[in-house]
């Protein structure tokens, strides 16, 4: 199978261009298939195999595996109108592929997880960068081992450990080990005949094989526990430290038995911060899920014992208009093909496509029997319910992390401002969205960024006035006009309404960016012509293909996936959402009440406050006594019957 991969054609490193912006040339391309295409189809095998997609410059767009490569490349060049769009953009691009043909659909896995890490495909699901995970490797091979950190796993018959998601996880993970296991750090050749030993000595965090001060059997005792404790075994490691201990102490070795002593109280406070994870002892990789747009996040939590024994993060790309089952597929190909330890259990919040095939590569590699479950009750259940939540957290942070760095903000206006071709960095956006549920309660959100930044103190919500039902084009014409009544007087000086007084004027935006396509931006670009406030740039995105709408041209932009920019636009549009969605749930709960007391006969604004502020809710009134309603100034005990019998 190596052999088979080093002769794989395209394996030279390519760096993936960014989505064009639709094009006639590409419109045609779409419902057409080139003669040399065609004849390439005719000649694909029915047999399993690896697909890869080139596009005009000859870059790797797109890597498949396929149980019949005849049936599944050509699958993508069937009718427009049954292809997804994340397909559909992918096929346009298209216009050379090539094929590998492999013993079977395992095999074709493995090919498959190979060349995405190779490659990088844009239209791939993938982990994100393109450098190799960080591992933990003891050289056991050498006389006097050390632990380090590496980035590049050898068959030189060291142990590794791994992958960690980010430097800064393995480098922790490594200070700890450091500070439990006196192994030596040092790089230097080992002869014994050293004058005396460095600090790491002194302080307790090496017993000096430079100087003789130990025999290799007792470094390589170290070694071994380093080892057991790095595989989440660290009952076998304080079994041990205490039988040393005890022997220790035996001799009238009291020095050594202390220091022994220290060491196991450190290796069980470690063990007391680790989250007790099951009453049982389990050997399981426990995995959630949480995405956000084109991204996703995957926790992974590494279960031994009745511990768990370490946690990492990764973030994935590419991973928009997939679903879950596709994702976790193809996150668990390329974390084990490279990982090191595989467990005997893999707990994941959902099914997992190709999973009878995943089971036998995985159990293969590990040499005993590994099993892909989705826990529906109990403790395991639970474990992934709480991976689940670290991940939407992992995210969440990842945001934060983003938004909070100034300089991605700034490549991120300046990105925007060159994709959008504005005439100026937009140093305020603001975003607007409109939220109701069959027209009922409609409502709307502004949000306001500034320098890439969210400045929730400006931000504005809005209750619908003027629209019934669900309007989406009138909505965002009312609410644009309601806004720049609040802006400062146009150039032109030119409003079709009277301005907000001076004390309720707002700062105008550089950029306005309405949630919705053609119809919605054209309702508020009039809306904003009204007002006279039609030189401010204004742009639609539309949520389900990312695509930005700008005045005047038929076909929208598509910002280049990955890149800052659609990341700034996404949150700043998620954010209006999030908005308008929460106060829509408040207005909605306000109503309900409402409409549960005003079908009361006899029952006006003054009986319903009295009744609101007595019992709090409709549900309050629902459980009081009628001789308790009664009693509300205004109230009869006539009038309260029929208050329970409504309610």
């Amino acid at each position: 199978m190596e052999a088979h991969l080093s002769e794989a054609p395209g394996s030279r490193n390519v760096s993936i261009g960014s989505l064009p912006r639709y094009t006639e040339t590409m419109a045609a391309r779409s419902s057409t298939v080139s003669e040399k295409l065609r004849k390439q189809l005719d000649a694909l095998p029915a047999k399993p195999g690896v697909y890869i997609f080139r596009n005009t410059r000859g870059e790797v767009i797109y890597v498949g595996k396929a149980a019949r490569l005849k049936d599944r490349v050509r699958s993508y060049f069937g009718s427009p109108r049954s292809l997804q769009p994340k397909v559909f953009q992918m096929r346009r691009q298209i216009d050379d592929f090539e094929y590998i043909v492999t013993s079977n659909a395992g095999e074709a896995l493995i090919l498959e997880a190979t060349l995405i890490k190779r490659h990088q495909p844009f239209f791939n699901i993938r982990l994100k960068d393109d450098k190799r995970y960080p591992y933990l490797k003891v050289d056991v091979q050498n006389p006097w081992p050390r632990v380090y950190i590496t980035r590049r796993v050898e068959r030189d018959g060291a142990r590794y450990f791994g992958p960690y998601a980010s430097a800064s996880s393995v480098r922790a993970t490594l200070d700890l080990v450091k500070k439990l296991f006196p192994w030596r750090s040092c790089t230097k050749e080992i002869t014994g005949k050293d004058p005396r030993p460095c600090l790491d000595y002194y302080i307790k965090r090496c017993i000096a094989p430079c100087t003789s001060f130990c025999t290799p059997e007792e470094y390589r005792e170290v070694i071994d526990q380093v080892l057991l404790f790095l595989e989440g075994q660290t009952d076998a490691v304080l079994s041990r430290l205490h039988r040393q201990m005890d022997e220790a102490a035996e001799q009238l070795e009291y020095e050594r038995a202390a220091m022994i002593r220290d060491q196991i109280r450190a290796i069980e406070r470690t063990v007391e911060r680790q989250m007790v994870a099951t009453t049982k002892d389990a050997d399981a990789d426990v995995f959630g899920l949480a995405r956000d747009g084109d991204q996703a996040c995957v926790q992974v939590f590494f279960i031994r014992g009745p511990q768990m024994v370490g946690r990492d993060n990764f973030v994935l790309e590419g991973a928009s208009e997939e679903d879950d089952a596709t994702v976790l597929s193809n996150f668990l190909l390329q974390y084990y093909e490279s990982a090191q330890s595989i467990p005997k259990l893999i707990l994941v919040p959902s099914p997992v496509e190709d999973a009878d095939a995943l089971e036998e590569l995985l159990t293969e590699k590990r040499g005993t029997k590994v099993e892909i479950r989705v826990p529906e009750r109990g403790e395991k259940k639970r474990l992934v319910e709480l991976a689940n939540d670290n991940a939407k957290e992992a995210l969440d942070m990842l945001r934060v992390k983003w938004l909070a760095d100034s300089t991605r903000t700034n490549q991120a206006l300046d990105q925007l401002r060159e994709e959008l071709s504005l005439p100026d960095v937009p140093r305020r956006i603001e975003c607007y969205d409109n939220s109701n549920i069959q027209g009922a309660n409609p409502v709307s959100s502004m949000v306001v960024f500034v320098d890439g930044k969210p400045a929730s103190n400006q931000y504005r919500r809005f209750k619908v006035k003027t629209v019934t039902g669900a309007d989406d084009y009138a909505t965002m014409h009312e609410i644009l006009k309601r806004r720049f009544r609040h802006a400062a007087p146009s150039p032109n000086g030119s409003t079709a309404e009277p301005p907000a007084p001076d004390g309720d004027r707002w700062d105008l935006p550089d950029l306005v960016i309405i949630d919705g396509g053609k119809g919605q931006l054209s309702a508020a670009r009039q809306a904003m012509q009204e007002m006279g406030v039609h030189h401010i740039p204004a742009v639609g995105l539309a949520k389900r293909h990312e695509e930005v709408f700008v005045p005047d041209e038929d076909e929208p932009i598509i910002l280049p996936r990955g890149s800052e920019a659609l990341f700034l636009v996404q949150r700043i549009r998620d954010e209006a959402h999030r908005f308008a969605i929460t106060y829509h749930r408040k207005v909605r709960g306000k109503a309900s009440v409402q409409s549960a007391l005003d079908t009361i006969p006899g029952i006006g604004p003054k009986r319903k406050k009295a009744l609101l502020r007595k019992f709090g809710s409709v549900k309050g009134i629902r459980e009081a006594e009628i001789d308790d309603i009664a009693s509300t100034i205004g109230f009869t005990r006539t009038l309260a019957e029929r208050v329970k019998e409504h309610v």
